[in-house]
């Protein structure tokens, strides 16, 4: 097959007869002598006042070569990811995988595609039952410290966007295994191709389930509601695990694919001399609009035939701080993504079709070791007076009053959250460096987006948990300075969000094959 890239579609006739007629007239061809053909990419310029679809497409066609080295058209690369080759060592027991999140769950389909057959410890609850817990806390503010927003079956990109795209370069197709293996387990199509791949939290939870099922059919066990207490270690190397404080497992290879939010096991592992330092991350608010705002912003007169509009927004402030849009959810929710008694935290959801009347995104400013003496416990700061300010409530401002410094007395109509919420003063939980420097960003943001400083917009506090505050090292080979302990995934500090902690899961997978065999 050969590929052609930057094929160009106005946004009202997208359509796939459209694209291999513009397809067969730039290579002087009959449109049925295309023989087949695979989308590769699909992404929306809105950049200008004309919009369009910009598509990159393999197709099957007589005499290829004769097509080659023109503008824009080249031999198709292998998609494919390869699975990796066993090694030499005999494994003495089941590898043991700690979580169910991205990381977890694709560590664990790899290895169980090689033979291995692991044991995924789950803290929180299956999918189904994680649900109807989550529901009774946003509707009743009622937290279960073990199954929640952050911990369960799928991780918390579980009750998110189910946003799929990543940065991260990958040469082993290790991405394009991950979007596949979502397709096979009930996601649209769509996904292997849009530049902004997303499947919503509703489809994501199918998904997840099915995903589950395929691992047990391969000889994969879960254990949920189980928590790592503990690990026992001799000469440097791990012998055993303790599970919910009274069962001792042995256990030599133990992946600790655990999420961001897993703060008793940071300090577990530290306890026990595991590498761990802080690492870069930011904090801040959420902020909404009327998703009829953004679409008008970003999409002028096309954004009545345009999916619910997405932005990117990246400010450097004058005291040489990052302050940037992150999670943006069109047409979702902002939710109480708490996870611990008396500390509150906030992220974004949406379903498939993102179609809730308001739009929601993090703006967050970076912090560094300047800030704070530990970064966890700067980031516990922060929730405990924003638990305390909302009254267990979700803190909520409108970002005029925020900028004055006066605490909302009313709210915009256009406000969206799972779990309740109450009027606030959010400058009295922030430090002043994260107050000035996301007024200063939003002021510039609006000259992006006409309005995005209007009297609708609304702040929610507070964003913490946009990446893990501390990194357990790993060696080359994935291991940490404990034998038998494998660093994975976004709690680890090696990914951030859903795609790339699965791709970071596969790549520790594929250190252990490359070492035993069974």
């Amino acid at each position: 097959m050969i590929n052609i890239k930057n094929i160009k579609l106005n946004v009202d006739k997208d359509n796939i007869d459209d694209l291999l007629l513009k397809v067969s007239k730039l290579l002087k061809i009959d449109r049925k002598s295309i023989l087949d053909y695979e989308i590769i990419k699909k992404s929306l310029d809105a950049r200008k006042k004309d919009i369009f679809y910009v598509y990159s497409i393999d197709i099957s066609v007589n005499d290829e070569d004769k097509y080659i080295n023109n503008l824009n058209i080249f031999k198709s690369t292998d998609h494919e990811y390869k699975l990796p080759i066993l090694g030499n060592e005999l494994l003495k027991e089941r590898p043991i995988i700690i979580g169910s999140g991205p990381s977890g769950l694709f560590c664990a389909y790899v290895l169980s595609l090689k033979g291995f057959k692991p044991i995924i410890i789950e803290r929180g609850d299956k999918v189904e039952d994680r649900i109807k817990v989550v529901d009774e806390f946003f509707n009743n503010n009622i937290l279960d410290l073990n199954s929640n927003v952050q911990f369960g079956e799928g991780g918390a990109g579980t009750f998110s966007d189910g946003k799929l795209n990543t940065m991260i370069k990958d040469k082993e197709n290790r991405i394009n295994f991950v979007l596949k293996t979502f397709v096979e387990c009930g996601a649209p199509e769509e996904i292997t191709y849009l530049n902004r791949p997303h499947i919503g939290t509703d489809i994501l939870r199918k998904v997840i389930i099915n995903l589950r099922n395929k691992l047990i059919s391969q000889g994969v066990e879960f254990r949920y509601r189980t928590t790592l207490t503990n690990i026992n270690i001799s000469n440097n190397k791990l012998e055993s695990i303790e599970l919910n404080n009274n069962e001792i497992i042995k256990c030599s290879n133990l992946f600790l694919c655990i999420g961001n939010s897993s703060r008793d096991t940071f300090d577990m592992l530290k306890e026990n001399n595991l590498n761990i330092i802080n690492k870069p991350f930011a904090v801040g608010v959420r902020i909404s609009h009327p998703q009829e705002l953004i679409n008008k912003a970003m999409y002028k007169d096309k954004k009545d035939i345009l999916p619910p509009a997405y932005y990117k927004l990246t400010y450097t402030s004058k005291d040489k701080r990052g302050v940037y849009s992150f999670c943006m959810c069109p047409g979702g929710f902002v939710i109480n993504a708490s996870s611990e008694k008396n500390r509150l935290v906030v992220n974004g959801m949406s379903n498939y079709k993102r179609d809730t009347d308001t739009a929601n995104s993090a703006i967050i400013v970076t912090v560094n070791k300047n800030d704070y003496n530990d970064s966890v416990e700067f980031q516990k700061d922060l929730e405990e007076k924003a638990y305390r300010l909302g009254n267990g409530k979700i803190p909520v401002q409108r970002y005029i009053d925020f900028k004055n410094n006066i605490k909302s007395t009313t709210i915009s109509e256009f406000i969206n959250t799972k779990g309740n919420y109450e009027l606030s003063n959010l400058n009295e939980i922030l430090p002043n460096f994260i107050r000035e420097n996301l007024i200063e960003a939003i002021e510039y943001f609006s000259t992006i987006i006409e309005g995005f400083n209007n009297e609708e917009a609304i702040l929610y506090g507070v964003e913490t948990r946009s990446s893990s505050p501390i990194r357990i090292e790993r060696n080359e080979q994935g291991i940490s300075n404990i034998e038998g302990i494998y660093p994975t995934g976004e709690g680890s500090g090696y990914s951030g969000g859903i795609t790339s902690s699965a791709v970071d899961g596969i790549k520790q997978a594929e250190w252990f094959c490359n070492r035993y065999k069974i």
